[in-house]
């Protein structure tokens, strides 16, 4: 067991990420240490390094899809072995004793952690994470195919479930979340509509590859009326427009930790019993339904490798909308 490590580390909102020695870290009580094979890259790493998420623990290192080995136990662990692979997902930590937790709503818990965000991250080569909130992964995706499924999947999965029993289904920023998501609304007999930056024909053609039977533009109105939107593009104007797009009883889904402010609009899009709710983090129990289902659709997860040293230049990619599924980082 080598004495350090190289990281990545955000040491102030807005500046690059730093290489860095660091000394390989010790678990503790509940705690696994990690082998790191590969982490990817999330918009809410993204939204961490540009300061829009304001409460980060400083120096950082990012990064909560992190899909590694385990290299050693802490007192108390159960359920892992040393070797055996594991996911760690954003959920890193929750009280345990607050009413969201005791009501089945860990989501929400008044105290959490948050990995590569209080906790640090996979944009390393090792890292510790509490057993408690890791998980097994499927086999038949490579460690790289498997570290979407921690976040793009798993919220994903969530703003699914949200958007209730939706037959039409329009998808609004068609990243990584989105093309897990709409393999999984497909394999349960759902229409998919994709909605994408205006004029990105590359995006769209994805999306009609995952079996999306209509792509255009976030400026285009749908051929149909749509029963839910999910909207992943973090751009509040999305918002109204998703609305007048759903029929009466219609539901749209915010599924990023943050957007950008939601403009004025006029009450009649919101009329007619029309939901406007969000999604905020994930609970266990979504872990296990959708790391479960995963296989069985197939999910078919689209990556990107780069190095470990090659950061930045990821979170540049998925800045600018460069991205055809999700880039990985492996160190």
């Amino acid at each position: 067991m080598p004495k350090t490590m190289q990281a990545m580390v955000l040491d102030r909102a807005g500046a690059p990420l730093t290489p860095t020695d660091l000394s390989v870290p010790e678990p503790g009580l509940n705690q696994i240490l990690i082998k790191v094979a590969a982490c990817g890259v999330c918009r809410t790493d993204l939204h961490i390094a540009d300061g829009e998420l304001t409460q980060p623990k400083l120096p950082l290192v990012l990064g909560h899809e992190i899909v590694g080995y385990v290299e050693a136990l802490g007192p108390g662990v159960e359920g892992f072995a040393v070797g055996e692979r594991v996911g760690v997902p954003w959920l890193g930590y929750t009280d345990g004793t607050c009413s969201y937790c005791l009501s089945g709503r860990e989501n929400l818990c008044d105290h959490p952690r948050f990995t590569g965000y209080q906790i640090d991250g996979g944009y390393a080569a090792y890292t510790v994470a509490d057993a408690r909130y890791c998980f097994k992964l499927p086999e038949g995706y490579s460690d790289a195919e498997a570290a979407p499924l921690l976040c793009a999947g798993l919220i994903g999965y969530r703003a699914l479930k949200m958007a209730g029993e939706a037959k039409r289904l329009g998808l609004h920023g068609f990243g990584a979340a989105a093309h897990i998501v709409a393999q999984v609304a497909r394999h349960q007999g759902r229409e998919v509509y994709a909605f994408t930056r205006p004029g990105d024909m590359r995006a769209q053609d994805f999306a009609r590859e995952l079996g999306a039977v209509w792509a255009g533009g976030s400026d285009e109105m749908p051929p149909v009326e749509l029963d839910a939107a999910i909207i992943f593009a973090a751009v509040g104007a999305l918002v109204p427009a998703a609305l007048k797009a759903v029929l009466k009883g219609g539901v749209v889904v915010c599924g990023g930790i943050h957007m950008s402010d939601i403009p004025s609009f006029p009450y009649d899009l919101l009329w007619e019993e029309r939901v406007i709710r969000s999604v905020a983090n994930l609970t266990r129990d979504d872990a296990r339904e959708f790391l479960g289902l995963a296989p069985k659709v197939p999910v078919k997860t689209v990556v990107v490798p780069m190095k470990l040293t090659e950061a930045n230049e990821a979170l540049a990619c998925l800045r600018q909308g460069e991205l055809t599924g999700a880039a990985v980082l492996i160190p």
